[in-house]
């Protein structure tokens, strides 16, 4: 099938919000006067601690603050729609059936062309669409059982991003990919197209998710006591494994999940990497906020310590 011109709305749209993440990152202390227009800037801008701490704001801007807590109702999002994708998915794969009709004019509304990778590519949709559905529900499972939550808040503008981020991640797998529906796969048919590509993001992938779990559990537990009961909710220096080299391996390892579904791709999917510049930046902007408020609240904060890339930045 011929690939539509340009590179789509939704391929587009990821690179405009990486370029607007990207000024945040360079320009995020340059704008912070006392002005209405900055107040407004940071406060979009910040969002847990990084919203309570070193930066005052007007009542009328807390009244509209939402709890940070609800961080799970995106994965709650991220589950039952990432699950819907494998399930039309699977469907395509093995029983030959087309997607809805709704869903395909949606892809093709979003990419610039309905899908259009070479034939062959069929196991690397199924095993990101796997990936994803399993990094929603082990998020979702941290967010309610493991996470402790203090009262920090973020802006309503960032709760209803998130609510519709996991939705277009999902639509950007299908964005460039192999026409479904056309013929039914056998699991041997699939085993058969498997390449060292596909191992290789298998690993890192688990790799990213094993370094996020313990990074989360390490942040919980400095509010937890033996027992595992909650018994703080104050900030304190975190300590062990990759925060030994970063201040938020939390973001690190997410942004290496994003390059394992790539490299499942063999790199070939163009509006994959497009979200990637956009998970790289804004995560930038989030760690950079977190390493200089741990760098301003406590003096023996280590100096060896980067914000998100080891031993660069």
């Amino acid at each position: 099938m011929v690939a539509g011109s340009g590179l789509g709305a939704l391929p587009a749209a990821w690179l405009a919000f990486a370029a607007v993440f990207l000024i945040s990152v360079l320009f995020r202390n340059v704008w912070s006067g006392p002005g209405i227009c900055s107040v407004l800037f940071q406060d979009f801008l910040r969002y847990g601690k990084s919203k309570h701490h070193f930066f005052q704001r007007p009542l009328w801007l807390q009244r509209r603050d939402l709890p940070k807590r609800w961080f799970s109702h995106f994965y709650v999002v991220s589950v039952i729609w990432n699950s819907f994708l494998l399930g039309i998915t699977c469907r395509g794969l093995f029983f030959g059936q087309s997607f809805p009709v709704w869903f395909q004019a949606l892809l093709g509304s979003l990419s610039g062309s309905v899908l259009h990778l070479k034939p062959g590519n069929e196991l690397s949709v199924l095993l990101v669409q796997m990936m994803m559905c399993m990094q929603g529900v082990r998020r979702l499972i941290e967010c309610i059982f493991i996470s402790v939550f203090s009262n920090s808040a973020i802006h309503p503008v960032q709760y209803c991003w998130g609510l519709v981020y996991y939705v277009l991640v999902g639509l950007t797998v299908h964005c460039d990919g192999p026409l479904l529906g056309t013929k039914a796969f056998t699991i041997r048919d699939l085993i058969a197209q498997g390449q060292w590509y596909h191992i290789a993001g298998i690993m890192l992938f688990l790799w990213g998710t094993i370094h996020q779990h313990k990074s989360h559990m390490i942040l919980a537990n400095l509010r937890k006591n033996k027992l595992g009961e909650v018994t703080n909710f104050r900030y304190n220096i975190p300590e062990g494994d990759w925060f030994e080299m970063v201040s938020c391996p939390h973001y690190l390892s997410e942004l290496l999940i994003y390059i394992a579904l790539s490299v499942t791709f063999k790199g070939q999917h163009l509006p994959w990497w497009c979200l990637i510049l956009y998970v790289l930046f804004s995560h930038a902007m989030m760690a950079a906020q977190s390493h200089e408020f741990y760098v301003k609240m406590f003096d023996t904060y280590p100096k060896k310590r980067k914000a998100l890339i080891p031993f660069i930045w």
